[in-house]
Protein backbone atom coordinates (compact mmCIF):
# COMPACT_ATOMS: atom_id res chain seq x y z
CA UNK A 1 0.00 0.00 0.00
CA UNK A 2 1.35 3.35 -0.81
CA UNK A 3 0.27 6.47 1.32
CA UNK A 4 -0.25 10.64 0.01
CA UNK A 5 -0.34 13.52 1.70
CA UNK A 6 -3.91 15.00 2.00
CA UNK A 7 -3.62 18.01 0.26
CA UNK A 8 -1.08 20.33 2.20
CA UNK A 9 -1.28 18.93 5.32
CA UNK A 10 1.45 16.75 7.27
CA UNK A 11 -1.58 13.86 7.41
CA UNK A 12 -0.84 10.15 5.24
CA UNK A 13 -3.48 8.26 3.90
CA UNK A 14 -3.78 5.52 1.71
CA UNK A 15 -4.35 5.26 -1.78
CA UNK A 16 -7.03 3.12 -1.32
CA UNK A 17 -9.64 4.29 1.61
CA UNK A 18 -12.81 2.27 2.75
CA UNK A 19 -15.93 4.07 3.21
CA UNK A 20 -19.24 2.32 4.61
CA UNK A 21 -21.86 4.26 2.50
CA UNK A 22 -25.47 2.37 1.71
CA UNK A 23 -23.29 -0.57 3.52
CA UNK A 24 -22.29 -0.81 7.24
CA UNK A 25 -25.40 -0.80 9.78
CA UNK A 26 -27.95 -1.90 6.26
CA UNK A 27 -27.34 -3.80 3.76
CA UNK A 28 -23.85 -5.66 4.83
CA UNK A 29 -24.27 -7.48 8.30
CA UNK A 30 -21.80 -6.54 11.12
CA UNK A 31 -19.68 -9.47 10.96
CA UNK A 32 -19.40 -9.38 7.91
CA UNK A 33 -18.43 -5.58 7.56
CA UNK A 34 -16.28 -6.05 11.01
CA UNK A 35 -14.42 -8.73 8.73
CA UNK A 36 -13.90 -6.17 5.90
CA UNK A 37 -12.50 -3.22 7.99
CA UNK A 38 -10.50 -6.32 9.50
CA UNK A 39 -8.91 -7.38 5.93
CA UNK A 40 -8.56 -3.29 4.98
CA UNK A 41 -6.18 -2.40 8.08
CA UNK A 42 -4.07 -5.95 7.38
CA UNK A 43 -4.01 -4.97 3.77
CA UNK A 44 -2.68 -1.53 4.86
CA UNK A 45 -5.47 0.54 4.55
CA UNK A 46 -5.43 3.28 6.98
CA UNK A 47 -7.90 5.55 5.93
CA UNK A 48 -11.63 4.79 7.19
CA UNK A 49 -14.72 7.13 6.04
CA UNK A 50 -18.12 7.36 7.28
CA UNK A 51 -20.72 9.89 7.84
CA UNK A 52 -23.34 10.76 11.00
CA UNK A 53 -26.06 10.28 8.82
CA UNK A 54 -25.03 6.17 6.89
CA UNK A 55 -28.06 4.60 8.48
CA UNK A 56 -28.36 6.95 11.06
CA UNK A 57 -25.52 6.24 13.44
CA UNK A 58 -25.01 2.93 12.76
CA UNK A 59 -22.97 2.72 10.42
CA UNK A 60 -20.39 5.13 12.88
CA UNK A 61 -21.25 2.96 15.49
CA UNK A 62 -20.33 -0.89 13.27
CA UNK A 63 -16.62 1.01 11.83
CA UNK A 64 -15.83 2.44 15.53
CA UNK A 65 -16.72 -0.93 17.60
CA UNK A 66 -14.26 -2.56 14.61
CA UNK A 67 -11.22 -0.14 15.09
CA UNK A 68 -11.00 -0.66 18.35
CA UNK A 69 -9.43 -3.24 17.90
CA UNK A 70 -6.56 -1.57 16.68
CA UNK A 71 -3.99 1.11 17.89
CA UNK A 72 -5.86 4.38 17.57
CA UNK A 73 -2.80 6.48 16.42
CA UNK A 74 -2.72 3.51 13.38
CA UNK A 75 -5.74 5.05 11.22
CA UNK A 76 -7.47 7.63 10.29
CA UNK A 77 -10.63 7.82 11.14
CA UNK A 78 -13.57 10.45 8.99
CA UNK A 79 -16.68 11.06 9.25
CA UNK A 80 -19.56 14.12 8.26
CA UNK A 81 -21.52 16.19 9.15
CA UNK A 82 -24.26 18.01 7.97
CA UNK A 83 -27.65 16.38 6.53
CA UNK A 84 -30.66 15.86 9.01
CA UNK A 85 -30.13 13.40 12.13
CA UNK A 86 -33.77 14.38 13.30
CA UNK A 87 -36.76 16.40 12.70
CA UNK A 88 -35.99 19.90 14.67
CA UNK A 89 -35.19 22.73 12.73
CA UNK A 90 -31.54 22.60 14.06
CA UNK A 91 -31.21 19.49 13.23
CA UNK A 92 -29.58 19.72 9.69
CA UNK A 93 -27.05 21.82 8.21
CA UNK A 94 -23.69 23.42 8.97
CA UNK A 95 -24.57 25.92 11.85
CA UNK A 96 -22.40 26.37 14.95
CA UNK A 97 -25.36 24.40 16.89
CA UNK A 98 -25.61 21.47 14.49
CA UNK A 99 -21.87 21.27 14.07
CA UNK A 100 -21.22 21.32 18.15
CA UNK A 101 -23.86 18.60 18.59
CA UNK A 102 -23.23 16.02 16.32
CA UNK A 103 -19.57 16.08 16.31
CA UNK A 104 -20.39 14.93 20.19
CA UNK A 105 -22.87 12.55 18.85
CA UNK A 106 -20.72 11.54 16.64
CA UNK A 107 -17.70 10.85 19.11
CA UNK A 108 -19.77 8.95 21.75
CA UNK A 109 -20.62 6.25 18.43
CA UNK A 110 -17.55 5.71 16.87
CA UNK A 111 -15.99 5.30 20.84
CA UNK A 112 -13.08 7.58 20.63
CA UNK A 113 -11.94 10.72 22.04
CA UNK A 114 -10.93 12.66 18.71
CA UNK A 115 -11.87 12.54 15.31
CA UNK A 116 -9.02 12.77 12.38
CA UNK A 117 -10.91 14.57 9.46
CA UNK A 118 -14.29 16.20 9.98
CA UNK A 119 -16.05 17.01 6.84
CA UNK A 120 -18.83 19.13 6.01
CA UNK A 121 -21.36 16.92 3.77
CA UNK A 122 -22.49 19.45 1.76
CA UNK A 123 -22.66 23.12 1.69
CA UNK A 124 -25.05 24.96 3.25
CA UNK A 125 -26.69 27.94 1.61
CA UNK A 126 -28.41 29.39 5.36
CA UNK A 127 -25.36 29.62 7.36
CA UNK A 128 -22.28 32.23 6.69
CA UNK A 129 -19.27 30.17 6.20
CA UNK A 130 -17.62 32.16 8.77
CA UNK A 131 -19.92 30.36 11.19
CA UNK A 132 -19.27 27.29 9.79
CA UNK A 133 -15.53 27.38 9.97
CA UNK A 134 -15.51 29.05 13.10
CA UNK A 135 -17.47 25.87 14.77
CA UNK A 136 -14.66 24.03 13.06
CA UNK A 137 -11.82 25.76 13.56
CA UNK A 138 -13.10 25.40 17.61
CA UNK A 139 -13.01 21.85 17.34
CA UNK A 140 -9.63 21.47 16.21
CA UNK A 141 -8.30 23.47 18.95
CA UNK A 142 -10.47 21.37 22.19
CA UNK A 143 -8.79 18.56 20.07
CA UNK A 144 -11.70 16.73 19.31
CA UNK A 145 -10.80 17.06 15.25
CA UNK A 146 -7.55 17.16 13.87
CA UNK A 147 -8.42 18.34 10.33
CA UNK A 148 -11.63 19.08 8.63
CA UNK A 149 -12.83 19.30 5.21
CA UNK A 150 -15.65 19.22 2.50
CA UNK A 151 -17.51 17.02 0.85
CA UNK A 152 -19.05 17.94 -2.84
CA UNK A 153 -18.44 21.67 -2.45
CA UNK A 154 -17.96 23.64 -5.66
CA UNK A 155 -14.67 25.55 -7.11
CA UNK A 156 -16.12 28.97 -5.65
CA UNK A 157 -17.14 27.68 -2.49
CA UNK A 158 -13.88 25.88 -1.87
CA UNK A 159 -11.86 28.93 -2.94
CA UNK A 160 -14.30 31.36 -0.82
CA UNK A 161 -13.71 29.25 2.54
CA UNK A 162 -9.69 28.35 2.17
CA UNK A 163 -9.63 32.75 2.05
CA UNK A 164 -11.99 33.24 5.28
CA UNK A 165 -10.21 30.91 7.10
CA UNK A 166 -7.04 32.43 5.90
CA UNK A 167 -8.20 35.97 6.70
CA UNK A 168 -10.05 34.94 10.36
CA UNK A 169 -6.84 33.15 11.14
CA UNK A 170 -8.57 29.77 11.26
CA UNK A 171 -6.99 26.30 10.77
CA UNK A 172 -7.27 25.88 6.73
CA UNK A 173 -9.53 23.11 5.21
CA UNK A 174 -7.37 20.33 3.78
CA UNK A 175 -9.75 17.97 1.74
CA UNK A 176 -12.69 17.85 -0.34
CA UNK A 177 -14.83 14.63 -1.05
CA UNK A 178 -16.59 14.49 -4.67
CA UNK A 179 -18.05 11.96 -6.41
CA UNK A 180 -15.05 10.83 -9.05
CA UNK A 181 -14.99 8.12 -11.66
CA UNK A 182 -14.74 7.52 -15.71
CA UNK A 183 -17.82 8.28 -16.01
CA UNK A 184 -18.47 11.16 -14.10
CA UNK A 185 -15.57 13.39 -14.36
CA UNK A 186 -16.75 17.13 -13.25
CA UNK A 187 -14.17 17.97 -10.64
CA UNK A 188 -11.38 17.84 -13.90
CA UNK A 189 -12.65 21.20 -14.21
CA UNK A 190 -12.40 23.45 -11.88
CA UNK A 191 -12.41 21.62 -8.62
CA UNK A 192 -9.56 19.93 -9.14
CA UNK A 193 -7.24 23.06 -10.33
CA UNK A 194 -8.75 25.48 -7.60
CA UNK A 195 -8.05 22.39 -5.10
CA UNK A 196 -3.99 22.19 -6.22
CA UNK A 197 -3.45 25.80 -5.94
CA UNK A 198 -5.38 26.05 -2.91
CA UNK A 199 -3.60 22.91 -1.09
CA UNK A 200 -7.29 20.81 -0.92
CA UNK A 201 -6.86 17.12 -1.57
CA UNK A 202 -9.20 15.13 -2.61
CA UNK A 203 -10.51 11.85 -1.03
CA UNK A 204 -13.13 10.89 -3.90
CA UNK A 205 -16.25 8.65 -3.50
CA UNK A 206 -18.36 6.18 -6.34
CA UNK A 207 -14.71 5.54 -8.13
CA UNK A 208 -16.62 2.25 -9.31
CA UNK A 209 -19.65 4.30 -10.50
CA UNK A 210 -21.93 2.36 -7.74
CA UNK A 211 -20.67 -1.26 -9.78
CA UNK A 212 -20.90 0.16 -13.09
CA UNK A 213 -17.18 -0.03 -13.42
CA UNK A 214 -17.20 -3.46 -12.33
CA UNK A 215 -18.45 -4.65 -15.49
CA UNK A 216 -21.62 -6.24 -13.87
CA UNK A 217 -24.30 -4.38 -15.45
CA UNK A 218 -24.80 -5.23 -18.93
CA UNK A 219 -26.52 -3.38 -21.80
CA UNK A 220 -29.85 -5.29 -22.65
CA UNK A 221 -30.05 -7.69 -19.56
CA UNK A 222 -32.03 -7.79 -16.82
CA UNK A 223 -29.79 -6.09 -13.17
CA UNK A 224 -28.25 -8.84 -11.46
CA UNK A 225 -30.12 -10.22 -8.48
CA UNK A 226 -28.22 -8.37 -5.65
CA UNK A 227 -27.04 -5.52 -7.11
CA UNK A 228 -27.78 -2.07 -6.11
CA UNK A 229 -29.95 -1.26 -9.59
CA UNK A 230 -31.70 -3.74 -8.65
CA UNK A 231 -32.72 -2.97 -5.08
CA UNK A 232 -35.62 -0.54 -4.46
CA UNK A 233 -34.30 1.59 -1.80
CA UNK A 234 -30.63 2.11 -3.29
CA UNK A 235 -31.14 1.97 -6.86
CA UNK A 236 -31.76 5.30 -7.57
CA UNK A 237 -27.81 6.08 -6.67
CA UNK A 238 -26.97 4.02 -9.94
CA UNK A 239 -29.78 4.99 -11.90
CA UNK A 240 -27.78 7.48 -13.60
CA UNK A 241 -25.07 5.27 -14.67
CA UNK A 242 -27.32 2.82 -16.06
CA UNK A 243 -27.92 4.64 -19.88
CA UNK A 244 -27.42 1.93 -22.83
CA UNK A 245 -24.85 3.55 -24.61
CA UNK A 246 -22.62 4.54 -21.74
CA UNK A 247 -23.08 0.53 -20.78
CA UNK A 248 -21.98 -0.30 -24.13
CA UNK A 249 -18.74 1.84 -23.92
CA UNK A 250 -17.70 0.75 -20.08
CA UNK A 251 -17.66 -3.19 -21.96
CA UNK A 252 -15.42 -1.39 -24.54
CA UNK A 253 -13.18 -0.55 -21.21
CA UNK A 254 -13.39 -4.15 -19.75
CA UNK A 255 -12.19 -5.47 -23.02
CA UNK A 256 -8.94 -3.70 -22.66
CA UNK A 257 -8.52 -4.55 -18.77
CA UNK A 258 -9.08 -7.84 -19.70
CA UNK A 259 -7.14 -8.31 -22.84
CA UNK A 260 -4.43 -5.66 -23.12
CA UNK A 261 -3.66 -5.72 -19.02
CA UNK A 262 -4.93 -9.39 -17.73
CA UNK A 263 -6.52 -7.15 -15.34
CA UNK A 264 -10.46 -6.52 -13.75
CA UNK A 265 -12.20 -3.52 -15.09
CA UNK A 266 -12.76 -2.28 -11.20
CA UNK A 267 -8.34 -2.24 -10.87
CA UNK A 268 -8.80 -0.35 -14.49
CA UNK A 269 -10.93 2.27 -13.01
CA UNK A 270 -9.52 2.78 -9.74
CA UNK A 271 -5.83 2.43 -11.43
CA UNK A 272 -7.04 5.53 -13.84
CA UNK A 273 -8.64 7.85 -10.85
CA UNK A 274 -4.72 7.24 -8.71
CA UNK A 275 -3.03 8.37 -11.88
CA UNK A 276 -4.27 12.14 -10.95
CA UNK A 277 -2.33 13.72 -8.90
CA UNK A 278 -4.49 15.93 -7.16
CA UNK A 279 -6.41 12.63 -5.19
CA UNK A 280 -5.02 11.79 -2.22
CA UNK A 281 -7.53 9.24 -1.92
CA UNK A 282 -10.08 6.67 -3.94
CA UNK A 283 -12.75 5.22 -1.45
CA UNK A 284 -14.47 2.15 -1.95
CA UNK A 285 -17.04 -0.11 -0.45
CA UNK A 286 -17.09 -3.49 0.15
CA UNK A 287 -19.93 -6.28 0.71
CA UNK A 288 -17.05 -8.95 1.24
CA UNK A 289 -13.48 -8.96 1.73
CA UNK A 290 -12.75 -10.90 -1.24
CA UNK A 291 -14.10 -7.96 -3.31
CA UNK A 292 -11.79 -5.77 -1.27
CA UNK A 293 -8.61 -7.76 -2.02
CA UNK A 294 -9.77 -7.51 -5.48
CA UNK A 295 -9.87 -3.66 -5.48
CA UNK A 296 -6.34 -3.09 -3.84
CA UNK A 297 -4.56 -4.81 -6.87
CA UNK A 298 -5.28 -1.85 -8.83
CA UNK A 299 -2.53 0.10 -6.76
CA UNK A 300 0.24 -2.43 -8.59
CA UNK A 301 -1.50 -1.38 -12.18
CA UNK A 302 0.25 1.66 -14.62
CA UNK A 303 -1.28 2.93 -17.32
CA UNK A 304 0.29 4.43 -20.15
CA UNK A 305 1.20 4.77 -23.57
CA UNK A 306 -1.36 2.93 -26.36
CA UNK A 307 -3.45 1.95 -23.42
CA UNK A 308 -4.16 4.97 -21.52
CA UNK A 309 -5.15 6.80 -25.25
CA UNK A 310 -7.37 4.28 -26.44
CA UNK A 311 -8.78 4.51 -22.57
CA UNK A 312 -9.32 8.88 -23.25
CA UNK A 313 -11.26 7.84 -26.33
CA UNK A 314 -13.29 5.86 -24.95
CA UNK A 315 -13.81 7.99 -22.46
CA UNK A 316 -14.63 10.86 -25.01
CA UNK A 317 -17.25 8.86 -26.07
CA UNK A 318 -18.82 8.79 -22.95
CA UNK A 319 -18.58 12.49 -22.21
CA UNK A 320 -20.51 12.99 -25.39
CA UNK A 321 -23.29 10.73 -24.78
CA UNK A 322 -23.66 12.38 -21.20
CA UNK A 323 -23.82 16.03 -23.11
Amino acid sequence: MQYRRLGNSGLKVSEIGLGSWLTYGSTVEDNNAADIIRTAYERGINFFDTANVYNRGEAEKVVGRTLREFERDSYVLATKVYFPMGDGPNDKGLSRKHIMEQCDASLKRLGVDYIDLYQCHRFDTETPVEETLMALDDLVRQGKVLYYGFSEWSAAQITDAVHTAKDRNLHAPVSNQPIYNMIKRYIEKEVLPVSQREGIGQVVFSPLAQGVLTGKYKPKEKYPEGSRAAHEDIGKFVSGFLAEPILEQVERLEKIAHEELNIKLSQLALAWILRQPGVSSAIVGASRPSQLEENLKATEVELGGDVFHEIEEILKEIEAIKT
